[in-house]
């Protein structure tokens, strides 16, 4: 096998590597996906279309994604600089609002989504 396809399944990897870390030690990934898993089964209750499915999963990875980031970014904080600081307050801050800017987008999608089946 050339050095490429290892360095590929090398990466892939440490990628699910990352992804159960995060499943086993994050309360907002544990959350997030908790409810994400409840929404594709209101999909399917629905019979939502193949479009909106598309939409559907997509805004789950996206937010899972960024609050993976998320965590990326504090545990690069806290090595750094593990005591109180305010800039590092001011880092983490912001990468927290980057997680609230991706829910309240799903949020808004999902409402847009999902309102005619409970309306109509």
């Amino acid at each position: 096998m050339s050095s490429f396809v290892l360095g590929r399944i090398k990466s892939i990897k440490y990628a699910l590597q990352g992804m159960f870390y995060l499943l086993k030690t994050e309360h907002a990934i544990i959350s997030q996906l908790s409810i994400g898993i409840l929404t594709l089964f209101l999909g399917a209750y629905f019979q939502i279309t193949k479009v909106e499915w598309l939409i559907h999963v997509f805004l789950i990875g996206f937010v899972l994604a960024i609050e993976g980031l998320n965590t990326a970014v504090e545990k690069i904080c806290n090595f750094v600089h593990p005591d109180f600081h305010d800039q590092i307050g001011i880092i983490k801050d912001v990468a927290a609002g980057a997680v609230s800017f991706a829910v309240f987008t799903a949020l808004v999608i999902g409402v847009i989504l999902y309102y005619p089946y409970f309306v109509g």
